[in-house]
This record gives structure tokens, C-alpha cells and sequence, in this order.
């Protein structure tokens, strides 16, 4: 296991040496549309609610985004609060804070390339808010436009390994291979994306899907909702919705 994550932390310590571009264009660039913004200053806050066969679960979860470097580089925090609701039991608290820094080392005005890697710890305050694991997430992303450039496709990889936590815990290597789509209509959009995994420790296929609708209201808001479906064996949900609130500032 730890060589497997060594292996991961060494590729993208080599693919973060490629040198970036020296200016990125912010006009019509995969990662400039609503949602990806991963070289502005942006919050997102959102709220999912999901069904279990055993009760719900609920994730209102504050994002922030930073530019670093030169603007090549993009700092992310992830902060969770946790709803556990069961037929005995209601529970809320602090889940798994996760901290990611995203690099695009290729951008131009119709498509794009980005790697991420992201760490997220064994912070839950509740063995029912968390893995009881710290994980290591690299992503490896593709953007491109169609039709005139009304349609944004991004495509990612990512696989989330535990690297250290608790032994009385199930390790934790999900591959997940994700689509989604986006058509803009002035001020809106409608999107649909449909994510497949393979969890390696179950041997199950924890599979997802969603639609969403979403307006930019003003400059700098923009709100969308998504209905979602798993689907697969060994799915960890049976339903959801999210809505969330991006600003970017």
C-alpha cells in the first residue's frame, strides 16, 4: 500500500515539474465556466442530501479556492458538516477537512489540461462523519468545447488511496473515471454528468449519476441544483440532491 501511494506522490511530483504557461487566457477556456473556476478567488457552498438503506446523510460543505503562484497553481479547503439521520439515532458534526492544489500546466481558448492532488484527513469528529482513514487523491483532468462553443466537456480521473488511519477501519482505493457535460444558454446552463468507479476494496462499483440546473445571477453569483441516482453494486446512496452557491470574488 505504501509503495502504491509513493508511486502516485512521485508521478505528480514529475508531472508538476512540466513548466506552466506564462499567461492563461480567461476568455472561453474550459476552466473559466461556471463551476470551474480554478484560477479565480471563488467560495462555494453547497448542501446534498442523500438516502441510504439505513437513514440519510447530509453534507453542507464550504469550498475555498485560491490562486497562488502565477495563477498556474490553485490552492483548495474543504470543510464539512456532517448530518448522520437514523431510524435510533440523529447526529451532526465536523467530517474529513480536505486540502487539494490544482496545476495546469496547458490552456488555451478551447481546451485544457489539469492535475490535482488532494489529502483529506481522518478529522471527523464521529467514526460516522469520516473513513477513519487519511487518504491521498491524485486527478488528472481534460476540458474541451463543442457546437460553437456552447457545449464544455470535462472529462477526470482520480484515485483515492488511505495511506494511514484507523487499523478497525476499511482501507479505501477508489478509481473513479468522471464525464460531465455542460451546455450554456446565456446565463444558464444545463449539465449532466454520469461518474463510474471501481472501489478495489469491496470489489464493488459504486457508480453515480446527476443532472443540473444552473443560473449566473449577477457578475460574480451563480447558483445550481442536481438530482443524482447511484447506481452499481455495492452503491453508497441511494438518491440525492445538492444545491450550492458559487461566488467568485
Amino acid at each position: 500500500m505504501n509503495k502504491l501511494f509513493f508511486f502516485y506522490l512521485s508521478f505528480l511530483l514529475i508531472v508538476f515539474s512540466v513548466k506552466a504557461q506564462d499567461t492563461l487566457k480567461r476568455e472561453k477556456n474550459p476552466y473559466t465556466e461556471a463551476r470551474y473556476h480554478y484560477y479565480l478567488k471563488t467560495i462555494l457552498f453547497f448542501n446534498e442530501y442523500l438516502d441510504t438503506d439505513s437513514g440519510s446523510y447530509n453534507t453542507t460543505q464550504l469550498r475555498f479556492l485560491h490562486p497562488i503562484a502565477n495563477k498556474a497553481w490553485n490552492l483548495r479547503v474543504d470543510l464539512p458538516l456532517i448530518s448522520t439521520n437514523t431510524s435510533t439515532n440523529i447526529k451532526t458534526g465536523i467530517g474529513d477537512i480536505g486540502v487539494g492544489i490544482s496545476y495546469i500546466p496547458y490552456l488555451d481558448q478551447s481546451k485544457g489540461i489539469a492535475f490535482r492532488a488532494r489529502v483529506i484527513s481522518n478529522s471527523a469528529v464521529d467514526p460516522a462523519f469520516g473513513t477513519g482513514k487519511w487518504v491521498f487523491a491524485p486527478a488528472l483532468f481534460y476540458g474541451t468545447y463543442f457546437i460553437e462553443k456552447k457545449m464544455l466537456w470535462i472529462a477526470s480521473l482520480e484515485n483515492q488511496l488511505s495511506f494511514a488511519g484507523s487499523h478497525n477501519r476499511q482501507n479505501i482505493n477508489t478509481t473513479a473515471l468522471e464525464n460531465y457535460f455542460m451546455y450554456i444558454i446565456g446565463k444558464n446552463w444545463i449539465a449532466a454528468d454520469v461518474a463510474f468507479r471501481y472501489n478495489a476494496t469491496n470489489k464493488g462499483y459504486p457508480n453515480n449519476a446527476f443532472v443540473e440546473f444552473g443560473r449566473k445571477f449577477t457578475s460574480n453569483n451563480m447558483f445550481y441544483i442536481h438530482p443524482s441516482i447511484a447506481f452499481g453494486g455495492q452503491k453508497t446512496y441511494n438518491y440525492g440532491i445538492e444545491a450550492g452557491l458559487l461566488i467568485l470574488f
